[in-house]
């Protein structure tokens, strides 16, 4: 997918609101008009604990209307347990929108998209977009129980339909979301996905399979979110658009062969055909 120039910046917001959805699962909502006008579906931003002593985090953009955006996360540590803490009317810093969204301009009118845990935060603003051109849009949402299944009524408001899966089985087809996807008959012309690394390799062999395009979200930890430190690379074949362009890489060889993309750069949308795992 083509890579678009940075409008990022570093905002000063005031939280809104904030609601848990599920057990350590929280999403926080901030006065933040300037980064809606620029968010794009698939963005991220790097968000600074309000301590200031610890390292910023990755948050995908989940909601972005009028004057407000969202994130969610999901605690696991320190530093997102000290973002999660945050309360309506306090201070919090973040810089964005980062890296390269999902590429939805060839108009295709059937839609499948595939999701696990907050891996769902990175899609909302995709499947608004998508409805609102006039695809049909289905989302496959998994998590590991019924309580961690956040917010999917938003995607039914949203004019998706919806089909759920548990690891447990306490809501909708049980066992992994992408087995339930693999059954489908309808066959959409487009699938994209957010989730754990062995999910979005299932769906990129499940793409394959479907010989269907699919754009893949990659979740991954990063040190400095802006492609600098070189800690987040993946190989992508070498004649992708999303290659990065340094005069060390050669022009010669076979357009198949793998260069290492930074994924908070580059990414961390992918066409799955050219992730070289």
């Amino acid at each position: 997918m083509p890579l678009v120039q940075s409008s990022a910046a570093v905002h000063t917001t005031t939280v809104l609101d904030r609601t848990e959805l599920a057990p350590g699962v929280v999403v926080i909502g901030l006065h933040a008009p300037d980064l809606v006008a620029v968010t794009r579906p698939g963005h991220f931003v790097m968000a600074i604990p309000p301590s200031g002593e610890r390292a910023s985090v990755a948050l995908g953009v989940y909601e972005a209307e009028g004057e407000r955006a969202s994130f969610m996360l999901a605690v696991v540590g320190s530093r997102t347990r000290e973002l999660a803490d945050v309360a309506p009317g306090e201070r919090v810093e973040f810089f964005g929108p980062l890296g390269n969204g999902f590429d939805l301009s060839q108009g295709h009118k059937n839609v499948a998209i595939v999701a696990g845990g907050v891996g769902i935060a990175s899609v909302l603003l995709a499947a608004q977009a998508l409805v609102a051109g006039g695809a049909r849009v289905r989302l496959y949402y998994g998590a590991r129980t019924k309580a961690l299944l956040a917010d999917a009524d938003k995607f039914e408001q949203a004019g998706c339909a919806v089909h759920c899966a548990t690891d447990d089985g306490s809501l909708g087809f049980s066992g992994f979301i992408t087995d339930l996807f693999a059954k489908t008959e309808d066959r959409p012309d487009l699938v994209l996905a957010c989730g754990p690394s062995p999910m979005l390799r299932a769906v990129c062999k499940i793409a394959m399979q479907m010989n269907i395009q699919a754009q893949l979200s990659l979740e991954e930890t990063f040190a400095c979110g802006v492609g600098a430190c070189w800690g987040c690379v993946i190989p992508v074949e070498r004649g992708s658009a999303q290659a990065p362009r340094f005069p060390m890489l050669s022009t010669d060889g076979n357009r198949g062969d793998p260069v290492y993309a930074r994924i908070c750069r580059e990414g961390p949308v992918f066409w799955a055909h050219e992730l070289r795992w």
